[in-house]
């Protein structure tokens, strides 16, 4: 229950972060469009990485069976 209160509060904070630092970036004007590249370049590969270690299931299987 904490832990996932700890989460939201996590997910929250850091959406307003980037809603903040995208309404930086478009206030910039003509330096703009690097920063919102750079911003989504930056998401992408999060997302890929993501992607690839949910669905990896060599891992879960590691993390979930091998003695440390």
């Amino acid at each position: 229950m904490l832990e996932t209160i700890g989460y939201i509060c996590l997910a929250v904070v850091a959406a307003v972060y980037a809603a903040l630092m995208l309404t930086g970036i478009v206030a910039m004007g003509a330096f703009s469009w690097i920063g919102l590249l750079f911003v989504v370049g930056i998401g992408a590969l999060f997302i890929k990485v993501l992607a690839e270690r949910l669905g990896n299931k060599e891992d879960d299987h590691y993390s979930k069976n091998v003695e440390r």
